[in-house]
């Protein structure tokens, strides 16, 4: 195929596409590409809801426990010598070593002459009295003796000296004992009063008791043994001599008290007993009213006074007060006394704070104040539990007087029938 020919076919092809082209409609022009746009915040498919937990229960509030105290015992022994001389005995019975202040009280009118190493004489802060401590630390399971030597304007009378063993502060009694010095020779335990047996309710109830028996078989045999008499002499035969034929007689029935006799006698006697019981109850019961002043008896013992140092014993509770403290200078001021209790009955006491007095030189008195015992006992009330049968307690008692002076005379019991002890405060 000559040249010519093909060129005239290859533009012919290219015309013709060419019109294909310009038939199509033309394309927009492509925008340019924009600026990406942040992802959709797409929420959270929600949870199902869990059940709510039920409130908790509240924990009900309890005292604090109160801290237990160490092992230390304290034993005071008064020495056979011409001048009062005590020998003080500090146990430490624990596997730890013990920081303690030990406290001897001394009597009125005395003071000390010789002190073992590390003691020294003080005047107590609110007492007139004077004292010896010691500040110590006791080794496990060790004894350390102390001792002291004591003049006084009266040689002969005998003097009590008591000792406490205290925490390091001297807040809290571990443990005290008390001596008495009798001028060479110990002194020997006070007698102990016990009512006398026409004053115990049992003894009292059955005297009454059987008085009102006797009474009423008194007058039954009377009125039996009358009869046969008086029928005897109401007969209306002759005389005769004796003795006198036996004769049949009709049997008669035995009569019985009358109740009209029987009734008014058990009644006097009844009304008798109950107006005595009361009257005496009455009578006894006013004696230690809770507003009245010291008591000199109750319906149980007899009152007992003594100093402090000297064991004390009412109807229950054997009472020893080692030592009165209170705080200088206020208006409204706390008096602490280091009481030792101790049970002597076979059956648990009980005893309450309302019943402990501090008589005040003004003539009025005040009863322990129990918030603040409970305070200086860590937080134990010592009055909420009775003291089991035959055990003892050292234990702070507070009270808060008026005034800048300590009270005269503490009042301790067991319960208001006792008559107390009372101990006078130097």
């Amino acid at each position: 195929m000559p040249a010519s020919t093909r060129h005239h076919r290859a533009l012919a092809v290219f015309v013709h596409c060419l019109g294909i082209l310009s038939a199509v409609p033309a394309l927009p022009a492509a925008a340019p590409p924009a600026a990406a746009a942040p992802p959709p915040v797409v929420a959270p498919t929600p949870e199902p809801a869990m059940p709510s937990a039920p409130p908790a229960v509240p924990t009900p509030t309890r005292a604090a426990p109160p801290v237990a105290k160490p092992p230390v015992t304290v034993a005071v022994v008064p020495e056979s010598t011409p001048a009062p001389r005590y020998r003080i005995q500090v146990r430490n019975s624990g596997g730890t070593p013990v920081d303690t202040t030990v406290r001897q009280e001394l009597p009125p009118g005395a003071s000390a002459t010789a002190i073992t190493a590390g003691g020294r004489a003080t005047r107590a802060t609110g007492q007139s009295a004077t004292e010896v401590t010691w500040q110590l630390k006791l080794p496990a399971r060790s004894t350390t003796t102390l001792g002291t030597a004591l003049t006084a304007a009266a040689p002969a009378r005998p003097l009590t000296a008591p000792a406490c063993a205290y925490a390091r502060d001297g807040s809290r009694p571990y443990d005290c004992a008390t001596a008495t010095w009798n001028a060479g020779a110990p002194a020997a335990a006070p007698e102990r009063s016990e009512a006398p047996p026409w004053r115990r309710t049992p003894v009292l109830l059955a005297g009454l008791g059987t008085v009102t028996v006797l009474a009423v078989g008194g007058v039954w045999t009377w009125r039996r043994r009358r009869r046969p008499v008086a029928a005897a002499l109401s007969g209306h035969h002759p005389g005769t001599v004796y003795p006198r034929p036996a004769a049949p007689r009709p049997e008669q029935l035995r009569r019985k008290p009358s109740v009209w006799l029987i009734v008014p006698v058990a009644a006097a006697v009844l009304a008798g007993t109950v107006g005595t019981a009361a009257w005496t109850a009455t009578r006894q019961v006013a004696a230690v009213d809770t507003d009245s002043q010291p008591t000199s008896g109750a319906w149980l013992g007899q009152g007992v006074n003594g100093a402090v140092g000297e064991p004390l014993r009412e109807s229950a509770f054997e009472f020893t007060v080692y030592r009165v403290a209170c705080e200088p200078g206020a208006a409204a001021r706390q008096c602490e006394a280091t009481v030792g209790v101790r049970n002597l009955t076979p059956e648990q006491q009980s005893w309450h704070g309302r019943l402990q007095r501090a008589y005040l030189p003004d003539g009025n008195f005040v009863s322990t104040d129990e918030q603040a015992t409970r305070a200086a006992n860590q937080g134990r009330d010592v009055f909420a539990q009775p003291m089991a049968a035959g055990s003892r307690t050292v234990l702070p008692l507070v009270f808060t007087v008026a005034g800048k002076a300590p009270p005269e005379q503490l009042e301790l019991r067991s319960g208001v029938f006792s008559a107390g002890v009372r101990v006078d405060v130097p």
